[in-house]
């Protein structure tokens, strides 16, 4: 026999509520944070490849990834990843990447040791008239040096604070971004002492 009316069913009283989905039971959800890893690792053939690995491998996303040589003699070279999750996930990714055989040390740039951060950026625009005369003003204002120039287009270099260059090609869009290439992120501990 199906209940047709709500208050019959529950004796005058009304239904309890359902109880909250699962999903939500805990208000204080660790947010996700983002971290800047420099990790120093023998300079040879597939070291990369592993700390690239073990990101692809758990699933971890990589939001910028910037490799180069560090000390020639000791065949060393620095790997700096910019990626993001919750502190806890942060840690694994460290302690894993510490764990690789080429990996000789890990520093989050955000936590273990405050860091300078800067990348470069080639931005492309093009536009007539006015708008010419806005994407220098506006080059002036956040230093980017024009590197190219035709009749119809511009190609800026930039180099600065991640957030600096996002601010800059937000600018850029309307009027008339054409493309842009970006470095990624490198970085460096503040301070006397090595990464």
């Amino acid at each position: 026999m199906s209940c047709q009316n709500e208050k019959h069913c529950t004796g005058g009283k009304p239904a309890p509520s359902q109880p909250a989905s699962a999903y939500f039971l805990s208000d204080d959800v660790p947010q996700p944070v983002r971290a800047t890893l420099s990790v120093l690792v023998d300079n040879e053939v597939g070291a990369l490849a592993r700390v690239v690995g073990l990101f692809s491998g758990r699933g971890y996303n990589i939001e910028s990834l910037t490799v180069g040589e560090t000390d020639h003699q000791k065949r060393t070279s620095r790997i700096t990843i910019v990626t993001s999750g919750t502190p806890h996930v942060i840690e694994q990714i460290k302690a894993q990447l510490g764990r690789l055989v080429p990996v000789h040390r890990v520093v989050d740039l955000a936590v273990d040791k405050p860091g300078v951060e800067r990348e470069m950026a080639l931005v492309k625009v093009s536009g007539t008239g006015e708008q010419r005369a806005e994407m220098l003003r506006l080059s002036n204002v956040f230093r980017a040096h024009v590197v190219d120039i035709t009749h119809t287009s511009f190609t800026f270099e930039l180099t600065g604070a991640p957030s600096k260059i996002d601010a800059f090609v937000e600018l850029m869009i309307p009027l008339g971004l054409v493309e842009m290439s970006r470095t990624g992120v490198v970085a460096i501990s503040r301070g006397g002492e090595a990464t």
